[in-house]
């Protein structure tokens, strides 16, 4: 799978803000709204291309990358690493394509902010990705819980080192 990472812009953000996940991903669907087009413009988000040029998922960076929650865990105290997170589109997720997509997310990373440290937060529930992840050489090192008026949900914060 050949993918092509730009920075995001405005229509990409636009159109990831109205992608919806079915359950149980639906934490991961994002709200229509000026707020999260605006976070996704705030530069740590890049767009993700297939070889048509067709708009496949996206990757953050950073704080972005992070469970607001966990820092009050002390998750995320060591600096010394980057934070990636992932968006893959919800009619391509479950495809197969998540290992390709997470390798040209690091590869990219590496390139761009050179480094070779990385940690992710994957809900626990989702089995397949932390598959994926697992697959890549990530490894599980800390767990917190967010609560909210939604309900409570576990994370896991796995880090790989290259």
């Amino acid at each position: 799978m050949k993918l092509t990472i730009k920075p995001m812009n405005y229509e990409q953000a636009k159109q990831i803000s109205k992608w919806i996940y079915k359950e149980p991903y639906s934490i991961y669907s994002m709200v229509e709204s000026d707020e999260c087009i605006n976070e996704l413009l705030d530069g740590s988000y890049f767009s993700v291309f297939d070889e048509k040029y067709e708009l496949v998922g996206y990757y953050c960076f950073g704080d972005s990358a992070k469970v607001p929650a966990g820092n009050q865990y002390g998750v995320y105290d060591f600096k010394n690493i980057i934070d990636i997170g992932l968006g893959i589109k919800p009619n391509l997720c479950g495809q197969g394509i998540g290992y390709d997509f997470l390798k040209a997310g690091l590869d990219f990373a590496k390139n761009k902010f050179s480094v070779r440290k990385f940690r992710l937060t994957v809900a626990a529930f989702n089995e397949r990705a932390i598959k994926v992840y697992a697959k890549l050489g990530f490894k599980k090192i800390n767990s917190f819980e967010r609560i909210s008026k939604h309900g409570n949900t576990k994370f896991i914060v796995m880090n790989l080192e290259q």
